[in-house]
Formats: structure tokens, sequence, C-alpha cells
């Protein structure tokens, strides 16, 4: 007579590594509304670059064509503020003066 005894499994899940972000909304409203020197452009370019290497696997390359888009859409996005406080600081500056 052969008994079998209760069998136990156990199931270790990894660490679930983070997805590196694209910034691709960001970029493609920089590249819209934010477009200094073409920087809303090219961070565009790189943000499409990291999440192809997100969709390939290859999260290194992913994270750092990401944080290249990260930080040219600050730029973008600061250069633009500048510009149009500035615009608008002339404009008034122009009109209040008869």
């Amino acid at each position: 007579v052969t008994s079998f005894g209760p069998t136990t499994t156990t199931f270790v899940q990894p660490e679930p590594i983070p997805s590196p972000r694209d910034f691709v909304l960001w970029s493609l409203f920089n590249t819209i509304f934010c477009n200094p020197f073409c920087l809303g452009f090219i961070a565009l370019v790189f943000s499409v670059k990291a999440r192809d290497r997100k969709i390939a696997q290859d999260p290194a390359a992913a994270s750092t064509f990401g944080r290249t888009a990260k930080q040219l859409n600050i730029a973008a996005l600061f250069l633009s503020i500048i510009t149009f406080t500035l615009f608008i600081v002339l404009l008034v500056l122009y009109y209040s003066n008869p």
C-alpha cells in the first residue's frame, strides 16, 4: 500500500522592476506649445527612443533616453516660461508709457 502525503508548493515572486519613464506626453505637449530651439521636438525623439527600448526589454537604455528626454523637457518648459514672462512684461511696459 502506497500513501501520498500533502504536497506543498512554494512560489517566490521576484521583486517587480520599476519600468523606466519615457515622458512621451510631456514631450508632445512641449513640441506643440513650448518649443524654443526645437527642444520639445528633440525631447520627443528621445521619448520615443525610450519607449522603443522599454518595449525591447532594455531598461538601462530606456532609462538613459528617458532621463535625457526629461532634462530636455525641463529646459524647454523653463525657456518657454521665461520667454512668455518677458514678452508679457515688455508688452505691459510698452503700452503703459504714453
